[in-house]
């Protein structure tokens, strides 16, 4: 087995670690300046994937098709997209744990990952066709993961337990904000397509590379490196459900809810222009104000849940709560054929999502089977949060249908999903 190597030469963040009660290693108490920096990467990395998600690849494809048929190409673009996703991050996590670079284990991936994952949303962006839209976009899923596999894999390698709901909290923010900000910039540059997918991916990648320029890396020496071989690489994609029923009841909690966030920002522009019947040219504007709503919502509830969670030393009553309140949300939008209906949903689902984001994370971490392979694991979690942007549009059309093209239904189904994660969570006991 793995351990992580001596202060003096091989860890640069050594610094901040003590001896735990087993002879390992523990990180020390983070500050400021590393939470921010932190916070701002993730942040960054989640405007790399939301900005397109949102609203500018959805815009993309209408207009390379049309009305009638973008709602199925775009599931097959993001679905495919997300089936790339979903093999990359834990892949890439594997890689980081066994990446043995001068430079660190996460710094080279978060790198390589921005660099690459912007070419492919230039393809994206200057794509004639559905055909090179998808290779774009599969492209940016594959690096992207890259990238989120080894900001992840941060908060275990530098975040003692009685900090991470506390900078967790602030992580969770990371979405709203970046949703905010990609929305913005979209509807600021809606003029030029090319503007509008390459300046947000200038942003957040801005953002990752300045983190990973200042990121005091774990180091791991050669002799160090945990093994390889077909039956680890086959690994690097499952977790025993019976070896770690915790973790996976996480899986599963985390794979309801994300399904249900999926099921309402995939087609959330689709809704805007056929229930409430918005013109084109007011869906970025429309989504823009959504997101703020969300956003001003979230940063409230978010961090204030992250540290009460880490006094109580609880994180399940929290999750609960969370799914339930963003049921509620999915809810009113279900129920609702206005903008002013969808705001309010988004304000409600803000607060939802918030409490969720701040606490779900750092009760992830808290049941990580193996501290050596934290990448690799958090890369398996992350399937969690890949797959339903593959199911989703994959079902939504067929939902769609039984509802006779009438989106409550989709959103009655997204409301199930969010309740149903709220009782995944109850049967984890390595967390309270």
């Amino acid at each position: 087995m793995a351990t992580l190597t001596g202060a003096a030469t091989t860890d640069p963040a050594a610094w901040r670690r003590m001896p735990d009660a087993q002879g390992g290693q523990t990180p020390g108490r983070v500050g400021w300046r590393f939470v921010t920096l932190y916070a701002l990467s993730y942040t960054g990395g989640s405007l790399l994937f939301l900005a397109p998600l949102l609203v500018s690849l959805a815009l993309k494809v209408n207009d390379l098709v049309g009305i009638e048929a973008a709602p199925s190409r775009l599931a097959m673009v993001t679905g495919v997209g997300s089936l790339f996703s979903i093999v990359a991050n834990p892949l890439f996590g594997r890689l980081s744990d066994r990446t043995t670079s001068r430079v660190g284990m996460r710094r080279p991936w978060m790198m390589a990952g921005v660099v690459l994952g912007a070419a492919g949303t230039l393809v994206v962006a200057t794509a004639t066709s559905i055909a090179v839209v998808l290779v774009g976009w599969c492209v940016c899923q594959v690096f992207f993961n890259a990238t989120l596999a080894a900001q992840a894999a941060v908060l275990p390698d530098q975040v003692p337990s009685d900090q991470r709901g506390m900078v967790s909290g602030l992580l969770g923010l990371s979405v709203p904000v970046a949703s905010v900000v990609g929305t913005y910039l979209v509807q600021a540059f809606a003029g030029s397509t090319l503007l509008m997918f390459l300046v947000p991916c200038a942003v957040g990648g801005s953002a990752v590379l300045l983190f990973a320029w200042r990121l005091p890396d774990r180091r791991l020496a050669r002799q160090d490196r945990p093994a390889w071989s077909l039956r680890e690489l086959a690994g690097t994609f499952y977790v025993s459900p019976r070896r770690n029923p915790d973790f996976a009841w996480a899986f599963l909690s985390r794979f309801l809810f994300v399904m249900a966030y999926a099921f309402l920002v995939t087609y959330q522009a689709y809704y805007l222009l056929t229930e409430v019947g918005s013109p084109e040219a007011d869906v970025p504007r429309q989504v823009y104000l959504g997101t703020v709503v969300q956003s001003l919502c979230l940063v409230v509830v978010a961090p204030l849940a992250g540290r009460l969670s880490d006094r109580m030393g609880r994180r399940k009553p929290f999750v609960v709560a969370a799914a339930v309140v963003y049921a509620a949300a999915l809810g009113v939008v279900a129920s609702s054929s206005s903008v002013e209906g969808y705001l309010v949903a988004m304000a409600v689902g803000g607060a939802g999502f918030g409490m969720y984001m701040a606490v779900d994370l750092a009760l992830v971490v808290d049941v990580l089977t193996d501290p050596l392979t934290a990448a690799k694991d958090l890369g398996v979690l992350n399937i969690a949060g890949a797959l339903p942007f593959a199911l989703a549009p994959a079902l939504a059309p067929g939902l769609l249908v039984v509802g006779h093209d009438d989106y409550s239904v989709l959103y009655a189904v997204a409301a199930a999903c969010a309740l149903a994660a709220a009782v995944a969570v109850l049967p984890i006991r390595r967390a309270a």
